[in-house]
């Protein structure tokens, strides 16, 4: 997840209740690592030129809501007026204008572009039209293979779509989460159930390319009935793709807020054990449908036509631009964050200056462990591809973890890859720190 404000502790999930904290692992090293200090190694890897064939993509922040979901731990605001939100759409142009000039950016095109949020959709058809319009002006768009959008079913109308459709976006992904009224309340979405199909339709008639459904197994007051419901109108409704999250409390939630307050050790939710067999009961339902199951986290309707480019080129080394407010990017084996506070961040960009906060550039022995780690999440990693990318033979480096989790039934090795089990997937998070740098290992995630 690329904008995550939390400041947790990994930990492996319990195999009981949900404790607070961070579970999901979405680097490496631990951003615990990245230090202010290390800024100015980020400025020095802009001068440098890209390895060569290195695939770059665009992360756009848009760090405005409706409403702040309990159970929300990005950097995200509500209650921003028309004037903030333009000063911070100006920002961001400007953050962009200044990677434009970059050494490193040396006449490349994004392959990849993502908005999130926050609520990308919460911006109005003109801000959006003016935003990519003006990027594309920085960086053209014509040899992007996928431009992704985050919304929120309650901000979308047939001329929001179409014009979300027009600046070029070829997957829609919508945050559904539940369908059922009860449970999107108390969790505290900003839209109802009635808000899904009919953002649904309407973006289908749009003709995006991909539409993809996001779900979370396991929010507040979810049972058994409701997650099978969610998962039964997932199928009728036949998206291109879906992804199924498993709810975690990291500490600066509004859930582990009032947690605090109560003196609860154990978060208000299903434990792990039910959330990983609601996960299993979804794909193999999804599967039944039709569906293949192409991470720890999604299914794709199609994998011949539906992919996920942005996850997959991050995933084997891409250079990322993150733009906006704590944002995080990856440029030549550097890993850089943003700012973390509005104004600061606007206040830097209109001094003409970069708004990095903190840095680390990764050793070449951590450069192949972050892949590893991250492709692990897809359920299959080739061990030709570490062997022709870093002279890395897996079996051998890894020999050990890899015993263990085998012994585990956790993953096996097969005809020169690593296979992760069903069993293994749905708990995929709980044992990458297995292939951590022992120095690593124990400590703050974040």
């Amino acid at each position: 997840m690329a904008t995550s404000e939390t400041t947790t502790t990994k930990q492996p999930a319990p195999a009981g209740g949900t404790s607070p904290g961070n579970y999901f692992v979405s680097n490496y090293p631990p951003f615990s690592l990245w230090k202010p200090e290390f800024v100015q190694e980020a400025y020095a890897t802009f001068a440098r030129p890209c390895r060569p064939g290195t695939p770059l993509g665009i992360y756009v922040h848009i760090p405005f809501c409706r409403k702040r979901c309990h159970f929300c731990y990005f950097k995200v605001y509500t209650g921003k007026n028309s004037s903030e939100i333009q000063r911070y759409v100006e920002a961001v142009l400007k953050e962009h204008a200044l990677y434009a000039r970059q050494p490193f950016i040396s006449g490349r095109k994004p392959s990849f572009i993502y908005f999130g949020g926050g609520t990308p959709s919460f911006l109005s058809q003109e801000q959006l039209k003016s935003l990519t319009d003006r990027m594309k002006q920085l960086l053209p768009w014509d040899e992007a293979e996928e431009v992704t959008f985050e919304c929120e079913p309650g901000t979308l109308n047939p001329k929001k779509l179409q014009a979300i459709r027009d600046i070029g976006v070829t997957r829609l992904s919508l945050g559904v989460e539940s369908f059922d009224e009860h449970v999107l309340q108390v969790n505290g979405r900003a839209h109802n159930a009635q808000d899904i199909p009919r953002s649904f339709d309407a973006a289908r008639a749009a003709g995006f390319p991909q539409i993809n459904i996001d779900l979370i197994a396991g929010m507040l007051d979810e049972t058994e009935e409701t997650w099978q419901d969610a998962v039964r109108k997932t199928v009728e409704m036949q998206p291109d793709s879906v992804t199924i999250y498993q709810m975690e409390i990291p500490f600066n939630t509004t859930i582990f807020k009032q947690m605090k307050e109560k003196g609860d050790l154990v978060a208000p939710v299903p434990d792990w054990p039910t959330k990983r067999e609601w996960v299993r009961y979804a794909f193999a339902e999804l599967e039944t449908a039709g569906y293949t199951v192409s991470s720890g986290y999604t299914v794709v309707k199609d994998p011949a036509r539906t992919k996920f480019v942005y996850r997959d080129r991050l995933w084997t080394g891409a250079d990322l631009v993150g733009l906006g407010v704590a944002s995080f990017s990856h440029v030549n084996g550097t890993h850089f964050q943003n700012d973390k506070e509005f104004q600061k961040y606007i206040g830097r960009l209109s001094a003409g200056e970069l708004p990095l906060q903190r840095a680390l550039t990764l050793t070449e022995e951590e450069r192949p462990i972050r892949e590893l780690i991250l492709q692990l999440k897809l359920g299959k990693v080739s061990c030709a591809y570490f062997q022709d990318k870093f002279g890395l033979d897996l079996f051998e480096r890894f020999a050990e973890p890899l015993r263990r989790l085998e012994e585990a039934g956790i993953l096996s090795r097969q005809n020169g890859s690593v296979v992760v089990s069903r069993d293994g997937l749905l708990e995929v998070d709980s044992f990458l720190h297995e292939f951590f740098l022992p120095q690593h290992r124990n400590l703050r995630y974040t």
